[in-house]
């Protein structure tokens, strides 16, 4: 593991599921989907057990594990239904978990510059952070479909980094799942996991577990490492 010598600049974080509780949405998106076609609306645990890989993929995996037709199709055909249904309510039951709204604005005035790296579609991650009111606190904002490749290759979190004109050793990522950890292990990234969401389910150092988005204060003024978390 290699040590940093600079000071962290900034902290980009992934977005459901690590600054917001978007499950409740996503799972209406996509259970009226499921009755429009004629099939049974599933419980909002269910749904978010597939989330983390974009809605193509979230639409993929539910249509495997309640047997519905998954061939491009059917898929591309509820894609669309889904995301249209999305537009239309991105935020109304969406809400942040605990004291996160409050934290990231300390982590702003501390000095960190902010930013988001999310499998969420870059149209609805303007949309959802414009509803709650804090679209201001972020530099970038980068959803899966604005890059060649979305998280886990490394490009996604790169690309959000060179938006915010951030080298390596500047940022850390924040996330809530393993695929959020691949991301940065790939992008040589340090990553702290929050204790909401999937984050209990993935395995990081004590050092890297945070009890909540203010420990990250600590990153204003002190140095950390970067290499496998």
């Amino acid at each position: 593991m290699t040590v940093r010598t600079n000071p962290v600049k900034a902290v980009i974080f992934d977005l459901d599921g690590t600054l917001i509780n978007s499950a409740p949405d996503i799972a209406a998106a996509l259970n009226k989907c499921l009755v429009d076609t004629g099939w049974q609306t599933l419980d909002v645990a269910t749904i978010e057990a597939f989330i983390g890989h974009g809605p193509r993929r979230l639409i993929l995996d539910v249509f495997g594990h309640i047997g519905h037709p998954d061939d491009d199709v059917a898929v591309d055909r509820a894609h669309l239904a889904y995301l249209e249904n999305y537009r239309q309510n991105p935020a109304g039951q969406t809400e942040f978990f605990p004291n996160v709204r409050r934290d990231l604005e300390s982590l702003a005035k501390a000095g960190l510059r902010l930013g988001i790296c999310t499998n969420k579609p870059h149209e609805m991650t303007g949309r959802v952070l414009s509803a709650l009111g804090m679209g201001h606190l972020f530099e970038a904002a980068i959803g899966a479909d604005a890059v060649p490749d979305c998280k886990p290759h490394p490009g996604h979190l790169q690309a959000v980094a060179a938006q915010m004109n951030l080298s390596p050793g500047d940022y850390v990522y924040v996330g809530d799942t393993v695929v959020d950890q691949a991301t940065a292990q790939a992008a040589d990234v340090p990553f702290y996991v929050v204790p909401w969401g999937g984050g209990a389910e993935v395995d990081v150092a004590p050092v890297y577990r945070l009890r909540g988005l203010a420990d990250l204060l600590k990153l204003a003024n002190n140095t950390t490492e970067r290499g496998e978390t």
